[in-house]
């Protein structure tokens, strides 16, 4: 969709949901001449995230294509997802009594999936389900998907011989401005739903005893979550 079909569609759903461009200004935390310029077909000349914030407040998804040298865009993201994971799978096999698996795979009664990372540690049968991501895009998808992962956890763990007594979830963020910038837009949803930083994560692995949710911004240059 180009600026201008954008904007038609936001002001076709605007109207079905009978709203004046005052009171999806208000929601959209944007001023009344910023949605009209939308709707008008300019939106090219807004940011993104001013552009996204309208469209969600009608429950209008954006979604952004990039596209690099052919297929090359995805073999660098897929590279630099790689070495995000490579990165944790290291610290938490140097933390003692911990093992790690990449890329579990599930099936059960129909939702299928693949869990980053499965953390354990057999002395105290301490799970970690770990997502990895380079980049936020979508956090209610995001959001939804881990839950699901999380409310399977267990389920998947028996089904490779491992009975766990504590579940933690973890997300795992490569450490970027932009990620940090969104992060802090969305602080009330992420606050709700992880309630350990950072610095949590190797104190998990440390001292395994009970079970964390957190997010954690992981540094390339260091090697650490922040």
């Amino acid at each position: 969709m180009n600026a201008q079909q954008i904007g038609s569609l936001i002001r076709a759903v605007r109207k079905r949901r009978r709203l004046r461009q005052l009171e999806l200004a208000a929601a959209a935390g944007v001023g009344q001449t910023t949605v009209s310029l939308v709707e008008r077909g300019h939106g090219g000349t807004l940011s993104l995230d001013t552009l996204e914030r309208i469209a969600r407040a009608v429950d209008v998804r954006i979604e952004l294509v990039g596209r690099w040298r052919g297929g090359d865009a995805d073999r660098l993201l897929s590279r630099r997802h790689s070495q995000l994971a490579d990165s944790v799978a290291t610290a938490i096999r140097a933390a003692p009594g911990w093992t790690v698996s990449p890329e579990v795979s599930f099936s059960i009664y129909g939702e299928r999936g693949v869990i980053d990372q499965l953390a354990w540690h057999a002395e105290t049968r301490h799970l970690i389900v770990i997502e990895l991501t380079t980049e936020f895009v979508d956090f209610n998808e995001l959001l939804g998907t881990l839950d699901r992962k999380a409310r399977l956890a267990r389920t998947i763990a028996l089904e490779r011989g491992l009975d766990p007594a504590l579940i933690s979830v973890w997300l795992i963020v490569v450490d970027a401005s932009t990620n940090r910038r969104h992060a802090r837009q969305h602080a009330a949803l992420l606050g709700a739903r992880f309630r350990v930083d950072g610095r949590g994560f190797r104190a998990t692995l440390a001292n395994p005893t009970r079970s964390t949710t957190g997010l954690a911004f992981w540094s390339s240059s260091s090697g650490g979550a922040t």
